[in-house]
């Protein structure tokens, strides 16, 4: 198994216009990818770190530049556009520029053409034109992320190279400087894959997206300026695992003010969200059958039986968005492998908040990545303000969710379609495990307090009454034995026998016993990810395939 390459023939994506000009809806459509048996990891630009996120989903529309189609992934964690095969009406720019991932490249001349998009054009957008090969032609991407993480406008250090939303916002004075994306879901039992993005519109029956808490974006420091993303924070103790109960996490970033509001990356281009592992055990840990496991094209990650329903709850500015628990555990077959069993023999899914297993550095500018297993629960809007390139008092720029997941909704479709219609999650219990984050009630914590009082008082009357045992013992045995110094008659015999329940030179690993056993060596593999530079991150999409 491998990741497909990009199939125009197989995609049927098209563009909608609005009835307004100056607010713009863009259908999209998901699309599966077969993963790769290799376990290769990611990256993004030059300067961001790899991650193991490969092969789920991915949402396309259509562009035309200089006359010429293409499909593109939409990506709002990256900010350039660029396309495989040649622009009939291009001028080159007589610079060059790139995107370098873990393995490898895609890198060309900057040139510049026409761009019709979402109902805009734009005259002279700067874009990489790159050399069909692993890349094929009338492919590429979209990054709809912030200007200032754009390596063509860094080369041409100029207007020119920004990027297209900055080109089509500042043209358009009357759009607001604003973009909103709606994304399906694979095993929704009514529609597969449908997606939407707008461009200064909120789509019909989403309106009150507008009266949702601001989330303002926060700010890397200015000489990371180029790593900036769109990040939020989430509430103190605003992660609610299975139990019901807050994950207790701390954020890794130095200029947050609470440490326990942890930084959440919004992108579009993650299908397996990015977090803490503390906080992907808390999700999966506790749940019946699940093993943390190495999943060929996956990495290290959780699986779990996939009856099992798994319920996450992310929580912003005081409001709740639940996870779909269809969501929080993928389907093997959806990204073309065809079982996983674990050490029970149970068919399982794939747990979609992944954890990170690469070095964030000593000061990261982010906690996790919420990808598409979250974007899909939330309708979300992002609002440019003074991100936009050459803004003069826009305001700051913000993000606004809109929750699309029911906690009734979310529980029945998944019994209609992992339990065929039959509830039995009633029947279930959580075991206990080694990342048990709840703490105990305090009705819970009384009797605890009660039996551990009793419980010490019994110790101290044990230990005083074989004192006293000993004290009379002693004065016998001074009247009736005697033994020299060296006189061993009571010492161990076998030293050895002292090391069998502690080695100090064996590493104590809380999940060995809890290794992914099957028979099928590709789900067995060694994860295999490297190491880059600090506050930075990879994109799923890998320019091998």
């Amino acid at each position: 198994m491998r990741l497909g390459h990009f199939c125009v023939g197989a995609l049927s994506s098209f563009i909608a216009f609005g009835d307004v000009v100056n607010a713009i809806k863009l259908t999209t459509h998901g699309r599966r990818h077969p993963t790769s048996s290799d376990g290769v990891v990611l990256g993004r630009r030059g300067n961001v770190s790899p991650l193991t996120n490969k092969g789920d989903v991915s949402y396309y529309t259509n562009i035309t530049l200089g006359g010429a189609e293409f499909t593109v992934l939409i990506d709002t964690g990256s900010t350039d556009l660029w396309v495989a095969g040649k622009v009939p009406e291009s001028q080159d720019t007589g610079k060059a520029s790139g995107v370098t991932y873990a393995i490898g490249e895609v890198k060309g001349p900057i040139k510049k053409a026409h761009l019709d998009f979402a109902g805009h054009s734009v005259l002279n957008q700067a874009y990489l034109e790159i050399t069909p090969g692993d890349e094929p032609a009338g492919t590429g991407l979209i990054g709809l992320g912030p200007n200032s993480g754009s390596n063509i406008f860094r080369t041409l250090n100029s207007s020119d190279g920004h990027a297209v939303l900055d080109r089509i916002f500042l043209q358009n004075t009357s759009t607001p400087n604003f973009m909103t994306v709606l994304l399906g879901r694979s095993e929704d039992p009514v529609d597969t894959f449908p997606g939407d993005l707008t461009i200064g519109e909120i789509l019909p029956g989403f309106e009150n997206i507008t009266s949702q808490p601001k989330l303002p974006v926060t700010d890397v420091p200015i000489w990371e300026v180029g790593d900036q993303h769109f990040q939020v924070l989430l509430d103190a103790d605003g992660i609610i695992g299975p139990t019901g109960q807050p994950v207790k996490v701390k954020t890794a970033v130095d200029e947050t003010k609470n440490k326990k509001q942890v930084t959440a990356i919004v992108d579009t281009g993650f299908s397996l969200s990015q977090v803490p592992r503390a906080v992907a055990d808390a999700f999966y840990g506790d749940i019946p059958g699940a093993q943390f496991a190495n999943v060929s094209g996956i990495g290290r990650t959780w699986i779990v039986p996939c009856t099992e329903e798994v319920n996450i709850t992310f929580k912003f500015a005081g409001q709740s968005y639940r996870i779909h628990p269809l969501d929080a555990a993928l389907e093997p077959s959806l990204i073309g492998i065809d079982s996983i069993r674990n050490a029970q023999g149970q068919d399982c899914c794939i747990g979609t908040f992944q954890p990170i297993l690469f070095n964030l550095g000593k000061s990261p500018n982010f906690d996790m990545i919420l990808g598409m297993s979250f974007l899909r629960n939330a309708y979300t809007l992002i609002d440019f303000g003074d991100f936009l390139a050459e803004s003069k008092g826009k305001g700051d720029p913000y993000i606004q969710f809109l929750s699309t997941t029911g906690l009734q909704d979310g529980h029945s479709e998944f019994v209609r379609v992992r339990l065929g219609g039959n509830d039995t999650t009633s029947d279930r219990t959580l075991a206990s495990s080694h990342n048990n984050n709840t703490a105990p009630s305090g009705s819970k914590k009384t009797l605890y307090y009660i039996l551990a009082g009793v419980l010490i008082g019994l110790a101290f009357l044990i230990v005083a009454g074989v004192l006293i045992f000993n004290k009379v013992r002693q004065a016998r045995n001074r009247k009736t034995a005697y033994h020299s110094l060296g006189d061993q008659t009571n010492a161990p015999t076998n030293a050895a026998g002292m090391q069998q329940y502690y080695n100090p030179n064996t590493q104590y690993d809380p999940y060995q016993q809890n290794q992914f056993r099957t028979p099928n060596p590709q789900y067995n593999q060694p994860p295999q990810y490297s190491q880059g530079p600090p506050n930075q991150y990879s994109n799923p999409w890998d320019h091998r395939y």
